[in-house]
């Protein structure tokens, strides 16, 4: 063998003990990379939980306060509205009078409508034939 050739397959081993040690070190490295990315999805996917479940919690609580400012402004309102039933109720008792009047008042909005008028045993008298099809 020559000078040359010997200085070739010299390079050839070198370069034939790189590519052993590179695989050599992806067939170790491989297996720890798989762990290591295993890890890293873990925690990915526990910090997605503990978001998803810090913004049901917010959602319900969110809910929670609506459905309590909902209720006190229900009550606020038949309070209210349960004042003036009383105002109403109070003006309007023995007061008959302001009651006929409010009667006829309406009247003018009731154009042809048929309005029945209780009798003194507080039944009407139907018309029945009056109205024809």
């Amino acid at each position: 063998m020559t000078e040359d050739s010997k200085e070739v397959w010299g390079w050839i081993y070198r370069i034939l003990a790189i590519i052993t040690c590179f695989a050599g070190l992806l067939m170790w490295g491989c297996p720890n990379y798989s762990v290591y990315q295993q890890n890293l999805e873990g925690e990915a996917e526990l910090a997605r939980a503990t978001q998803n479940r810090q913004i049901t919690i917010q959602e319900a609580q969110a809910k929670r306060e609506a459905a309590k400012d909902l209720a006190e402004a229900e009550v606020i309102r038949a309070e209210g509205a349960a004042r003036a039933n009383k105002i109403i109720g109070a003006s309007l008792k023995d007061n008959e009078s302001y009651l006929h009047y409010l009667f006829i008042n309406n009247m003018e909005h009731t154009k042809n409508q048929i309005i029945y008028l209780p009798t003194e045993a507080g039944l009407p008298i139907l018309e029945a034939n009056r109205i024809k099809r």
